[in-house]
């Protein structure tokens, strides 16, 4: 039989893998998610930043912890005549540490969208954690970060052309069907 080193060492390192998924899981429901959410509530409060902080366990070991701006009418509404006005609704935004199959912590920023004008712009990706990782510096670089990006997103113009609304698409974008 030909020599088995490196095949033993992959299948430590596989077993380490998942023994660390297990302390990672482990942690998260011991400490980390509490320990996020005094974190966020702190510095929501310290801030005077209107956001509602949100635990969502439905799956088990895939939780995840929502800072949500809200959500509220627009201001921008499609007239459907006889005096109805269906208004479009506006999401302010959330910061997400969500669980990984592997217990790591995603960190996201879903951006502000509204709902009926073009589609919502991909989540951005902050960064993927083991939980020992995770510190009161990190938490508020994220929000630092979270609330830069809900701020651009809110003062769009057009003195960045490469910047955009949505995923590419807004009313002003649709074909003229009547042009030859």
């Amino acid at each position: 039989m030909e020599d088995l080193t490196n095949l033993k060492r992959k299948v430590t390192q596989y077993q380490e893998v998942l023994l660390n998924t297990r302390a990672y899981r482990q942690t998260w429901k011991d400490s980390l998610k509490d320990f996020i959410i005094a974190q966020l509530e702190e510095m929501v409060k310290e801030t005077g930043l209107t956001a509602e902080i949100e635990l969502k366990e439905t799956v088990e070991n895939m939780s995840a912890i929502l800072l949500e701006l809200g959500q509220v009418k627009s201001g921008i509404f499609e007239d459907l005549g006889n005096d109805v006005k269906r208004h479009l609704i506006k999401h302010k935004g959330s910061l997400i540490y969500q669980q990984l199959f592997n217990g790591k912590i995603i960190v996201l920023i879903n951006y502000p969208f509204i709902e009926g004008y073009g589609e919502p712009r991909p989540p951005k990706q902050i960064a993927i954690y083991r939980p020992e990782e995770i510190k009161p510096p990190f938490l508020l670089r994220h929000l630092e970060e979270f609330v830069k990006e809900v701020t651009n997103w809110e003062d769009f113009d057009d003195d960045e052309p490469a910047k955009t609304i949505g995923f590419n698409m807004n009313f002003m974008d649709k074909p003229d069907l009547d042009k030859d």
